[in-house]
């Protein structure tokens, strides 16, 4: 049985393009990711070794696709906000911040340290340690993920609609 772009577009496009409109934000962003999305489906439907296994497929390429979309359309406002990481200003808005770096895993810490304190880009930082730039980003990711996840379980900070960070630092009942 062969299977065609078309069958993953009947069965998959509307639930692919709610979730990439709750990552992108953006309507317009989001039918463009889509769009490129679908492109590769289409280009790579000879990968797909069985029917049953084409949302699993399409939603890894299109999840590939956001990052991208991330990773090339906002590369220097992504860069800009986390480069404030290493500003005073922040480590004493932010009491848990430096507890937080060093409770992570070690490999995150150190994916942490060299791209956002160090301010190594992502590619030299992945070089240092002897990992795929691939790899390097993943960590970056997994470690943003756990820092968000202990801002707001311990300072009761929340993420407003772009993703910032926002509130008080109210940190007394997380103390050690």
């Amino acid at each position: 049985m062969s299977f065609q772009t078309s069958d993953i577009w009947n069965d998959h496009s509307s639930e692919m393009y709610f979730f990439c409109l709750k990552k992108v934000q953006n309507e317009d962003i989001a039918k463009e990711v889509l769009q490129n999305t679908f492109f590769k489906i289409h280009k790579n439907i000879n990968q797909l070794k069985s029917p049953s296994q084409s949302r699993s497929w399409a939603f890894q390429i299109l999840r590939n696709e956001i990052i991208n979309y991330h990773r090339e359309g906002l590369p220097q406002d992504d860069h800009e906000d986390l480069s404030a990481l290493s500003s005073n200003e922040f480590k004493d808005q932010f009491c848990c911040f430096e507890r937080f770096i060093n409770e992570l895993p070690p490999n995150y810490k150190t994916a942490i340290t060299l791209v956002y304190i160090k301010g190594k880009k992502q590619s030299e930082a992945a070089e240092l340690i002897g990992i795929s730039l691939a790899n390097m980003k993943a960590r970056i990711r997994r470690a943003k993920d756990i820092l968000k996840k202990r801002f707001n379980e311990c300072c009761q900070f929340s993420f407003n609609d772009k993703g910032e960070l926002v509130g008080e630092s109210n940190c007394a009942h997380c103390e050690d």
